[in-house]
């Protein structure tokens, strides 16, 4: 089979603008328990795409760890690729994709930092072994082979016997979006597409086509 003959339909559901909550959080929440409720592999994973001033595009796979009306939330490491292009350029996009149940949500805004003791308690939440690694890893560094990885974690296993601290260079982000968009897969590639973009404060909801 060539790719060119990879293909399906979509049939499972609609979605309206009528059917729409006012908020696009509280929409996202309502999609997200559906992802929940379906078993969905790692619901919370989302593409997120970042781009220094006039440079490359690029994009990664990160973990969604909190939303609410303020944004989207995940942790990384400051120094990384996508720390320095942040850091540069503060607009960042994500995309989540659900193709058990036929859905993807675009989010686009501006990110900035959550607080340190905001990053402090997700990281004492984070299993012992993950907090290392935020330690071992000088993200997007070349790095000479992974035994230079392990050296480095049984030296922090053994500085750190008790608990472990939050690494300075590691912590949240918030995307704080101005434009989220809802699409659900229909027949004949007829799909449903339900922008909501902020204006002057306010969310207006709109359709786009397919």
């Amino acid at each position: 089979m060539s790719l060119s003959d990879l293909r399906r339909e979509y049939t499972s559901a609609g979605l309206r603008e009528q059917d729409c909550d006012a908020s696009p959080i509280r929409q996202f929440a309502k999609w997200f328990q559906d992802a929940l409720a379906a078993n969905l592999p790692d619901p919370n994973a989302m593409t997120l795409a970042t781009c220094p001033p006039g440079g490359q595009p690029s994009a990664r796979i990160v973990l969604l760890k909190g939303v609410d009306e303020r944004g989207f939330t995940f942790f990384t490491n400051y120094l990384s690729r996508k720390g320095q292009e942040l850091a540069a350029n503060p607009l960042a996009a994500v995309v989540f994709f659900w193709p058990e149940i036929e859905r993807q949500v675009r989010v686009e805004g501006q990110v900035g930092k959550v607080t340190p003791s905001e990053s402090d308690e997700y990281h004492r939440t984070r299993p012992r072994g993950s907090q290392f690694g935020a330690w071992c890893s000088e993200q997007s560094e070349v790095v000479a082979g992974r035994d230079v990885l392990e050296a480095r974690l049984y030296e922090l296993e053994r500085k750190y016997p008790g608990e472990v601290p939050r690494p300075p260079h590691w912590g949240g982000y918030r995307l704080v979006p101005d434009m989220i968009e809802f699409w659900q897969g229909r027949p004949n590639r007829l799909h449903d597409r339900i922008r909501y973009r902020l204006v002057n404060g306010a969310w207006i909801i709109e359709r786009l086509s397919p």
